[in-house]
């Protein structure tokens, strides 16, 4: 899915007792455990962690100003893991903060951001079955610009 840049975005609008951060090492631990917990829902898999962090991390387009986390009292609970070809790798919202708007925050947030570097779009992938992120996204001003088969 792709969102036009060039129409300004609307201000995320954060839920109460959520502090945004940028991805940092130490937070490597927490933001592992929330993929996994992400991707055994929405399919798919997770290295372990030493394995994960460092392709992460060396990764060329791994930058970490545009790994935006959530956190709240008990601990990181959203992160939006941005590539810098303005493209949404995951986006993850931990169960007991889903529903409050957090995923649209975290969602809006990354387009601001790539609206000042000045990226003229943002893409993410979404599986068709997803239709809870589909709706997200499509609520976002994202629109479907290419279907592709996933191997079985």
């Amino acid at each position: 899915m792709r969102r036009d840049l060039s129409e300004v975005a609307p201000d995320a609008q954060w839920p109460c007792d959520f502090e945004l951060c940028v991805y940092r090492e130490e937070l490597a631990p927490a933001v592992h455990q929330l993929m996994q917990i992400g991707h055994r829902k929405g399919g798919g898999s997770v290295p372990p962690l030493e394995q994960w962090q460092r392709r992460f991390e060396s990764d060329p387009e791994y930058d970490p100003t545009l790994c935006l986390i959530a956190c709240d009292a008990e601990g990181v609970v959203g992160v939006a893991l941005c590539w810098t070809s303005s493209y949404i790798k995951s986006l993850v919202v931990h169960p007991r903060a889903q529903g409050l708007g957090l995923g649209r925050a975290l969602l809006l947030n990354a387009f601001k951001v790539f609206q000042q570097r000045r990226e003229g779009f943002v893409d993410l992938r979404v599986l068709e079955d997803n239709l809870r992120a589909q709706q997200l996204y499509e609520s976002a001003g994202m629109y479907v610009v290419r279907r592709e088969l996933v191997p079985g």
